[in-house]
């Protein structure tokens, strides 16, 4: 479990970096732009992980193009991510009409054909980026090195249930008027608030850990991480675009297969992705013999 516990340390030391360095930061950075305080403690720790994942990465003798899942010619894996991007959208796209049928979510007034493409273009760049920085770090380092030493499933459980857990943080809001240099311990308090609950957010964790899982599958069925990142990207543009242009109706009869996490994620999230990882990984596996 030395992987393991590597990564675990690297994730506290970029949480206690949101504790002493968010103030500072956004001290700085609102001399020049209005940044909400969250954002800059979500970026603190992404730069914490990132120069943390140089050293973790070197140590575990992991630092290296096939180790992170780079591995595949550029060409091939550009293919790769394409087509992963493309089954990815095919992927999300039914489970948000289902949402819409319903009545999961109402459609805003005045969507039309030009705010949907604004919509999708917005996410797929968001998707991108997202993809290119949990897919590296999870199924790249982490993978490869918890998956050396203890085997393929530990490191499927382990990155799968990491990767939920990451998506409940720095969701906590501090307004602007009330930071202090204590705001950093208060950010990271109030995002751990929600694991006190585990019963509420217990069906978007295990949305997530299932999407987590997937993915790590489909690394390993395929050796790298460009089907992916593909597949990730194509599942955030269109979690993005719906919930851009829906609202979410708590009132609906079956309100509860969405989460109260972002309501989107939640049990029908679960049994879709449960549905749909079927044909997905056997495509994969198809393509791998």
């Amino acid at each position: 479990m030395r992987a393991l516990s590597y990564f675990a340390a690297l994730f506290a030391a970029a949480l206690g970096l949101v504790v002493l360095a968010t103030w500072p930061a956004w001290e700085l950075v609102n001399r020049y732009a209005s940044v909400p305080f969250q954002r800059v403690g979500n970026r603190v720790a992404m730069l914490g992980l990132a120069l943390g994942l140089y050293l973790v990465a070197r140590r575990l003798g992991v630092a290296n193009r096939a180790a992170l899942g780079y591995g595949a010619p550029r060409r091939e894996f550009l293919r790769h991510v394409l087509r992963g991007y493309a089954l990815g959208l095919l992927f999300m796209l039914p489970l948000a009409l289902l949402m819409l049928v319903l009545g999961l979510r109402e459609v805003h007034s005045g969507t039309g054909l030009a705010v949907l493409g604004k919509a999708l273009l917005a996410g797929l760049g968001s998707g991108l980026v997202v993809a290119l920085i949990e897919e590296t770090f999870l199924r790249g380092a982490m993978y490869t090195a918890v998956s050396r030493e203890s085997g393929r499933t530990v490191a499927v459980l382990a990155t799968a249930l990491l990767y939920a857990a990451t998506h409940f943080f720095a969701r906590y809001r501090i307004p602007d008027e009330a930071v202090t240099y204590l705001s950093g311990l208060q950010l990271l308090g109030g995002s751990l608030a929600e694991f006190a609950h585990p019963s509420v957010i217990l069906d978007a964790y295990l949305s997530l850990a299932a999407v987590g899982a997937l993915l790590a599958v489909v690394r390993g069925d395929t050796g790298n991480i460009a089907a992916g990142i593909g597949l990730h990207a194509g599942w955030v543009t269109v979690m993005l675009a719906v919930l851009r242009l829906t609202s979410v109706d708590r009132a609906a009869p079956l309100g509860w297969l969405v989460s109260q996490h972002d309501g989107f994620v939640g049990y029908l999230t679960l049994g879709w992705t449960l549905l749909a990882a079927v044909p997905l990984l056997r495509y994969y596996r198809r393509r791998r013999a």
